[in-house]
């Protein structure tokens, strides 16, 4: 038999070699993005772990097969095709079946990346509860992946269509710690504050990078949701955005959009309505968070 996940040979020696890696999302240049931006971000996001030292470990799925870091070809093939699915860890063994090719969500990347041995994950805005789940029960699966898998994710909050205040009441049920690095505000995604305070923070990669040990030195499974705020001279204005954001709602709700097509409805909204700021916002966050990322890596490794 095949192996069930193929890790890269790049990937493969790093890790024995107790070099730092860092995961990487596909979702962002499979659904998040628009061409031709989504394969330059891609390929700029692995440029940036490169150059500070590190292994990066872009992950997705190629033709049904769950892989560790995929090639630049494999990632060029993936940005530029028409209605891929988009995979969460319940969509992997299907997409096996039907040899389907995926962008991996923030749950399933985070699988892949935990059953590999990476323990380090950068990504731009995290999934949550989504408005109206007392009545919908409207959660993303990437809450209770971060409760079951032993990581550091470095995001800039929850995606600011989401509710925030029950986003961060799930994470406390779950026991999976919100750290603000270098903050003790929650990040907002495209702003830097969202309003709500943390009670945890640290300061430095090695912090991070000790807090995880210590946790699985107790014997926890989740992992450390580390809140990295966008760069305050990249952030929307939040007050503008805060208008946009209500009328985004609205109108999904009275255009029935729920479920799974939510999230790419409500950002495309948001970019139409702030004429592709938002994009340029997303982009920097998530510069910032890989570069946060390979530290905090190199961290694990010292």
């Amino acid at each position: 038999m095949t192996e069930p996940i193929r890790i890269s040979t790049e990937v493969r020696d790093a890790l024995a070699e107790g070099r730092p890696v860092v995961a990487l999302e596909s979702t962002i240049f499979t659904h998040g993005l628009p061409r031709p931006r989504n394969l330059e971000v891609a390929l700029e996001g692995e440029a940036i772990v490169r150059d500070a030292g590190a292994v990066p470990a872009t992950i997705g799925v190629f033709h049904g097969e769950s892989v560790v870091g995929l090639s630049e070809d494999e990632v060029t093939e993936l940005s530029k095709e028409d209605g891929l699915l988009k995979a969460s860890i319940r969509e992997l063994a299907y997409a096996k079946v039907k040899g389907l090719s995926a962008g991996t969500t923030i749950a399933a990347t985070a699988y892949l990346a935990n059953r590999a041995g990476i323990d380090v994950f950068a990504t731009g805005g995290l999934g949550g509860v989504h408005h109206g789940a007392e009545k919908t029960f409207d959660e993303s699966a990437d809450l209770v992946a971060m409760s079951r898998t032993s990581f550091v994710l470095v995001s800039s909050g929850a995606k600011a269509i989401l509710d925030i205040a029950a986003t961060l009441e799930r994470f406390e049920t779950l026991s999976v710690p919100v750290v603000g690095y270098r903050t003790n505000s929650y990040p907002g995604f495209y702003v830097q504050e969202s309003g709500y305070t943390l009670n945890q923070r640290v300061d430095s990669p090695q912090e991070v990078a000790a807090m995880l040990r210590e946790q699985r030195a107790l014997g926890m499974t989740s992992g450390i949701n580390l809140a990295n705020p966008v760069p305050v001279d990249e952030q929307l204005d939040p007050e503008g955005l805060d208008a946009i954001l209500e009328q985004a709602w609205a109108d999904a709700e009275k255009d029935g959009i729920s479920g799974q097509a939510s999230t790419p409805y409500l950002l495309d909204y948001i970019r139409r309505a702030t004429n592709d700021r938002s994009l340029d916002a997303n982009v920097a966050l998530y510069r910032n968070n890989i570069k946060l990322a390979t530290q905090v890596a190199a961290a694990m490794v010292e």
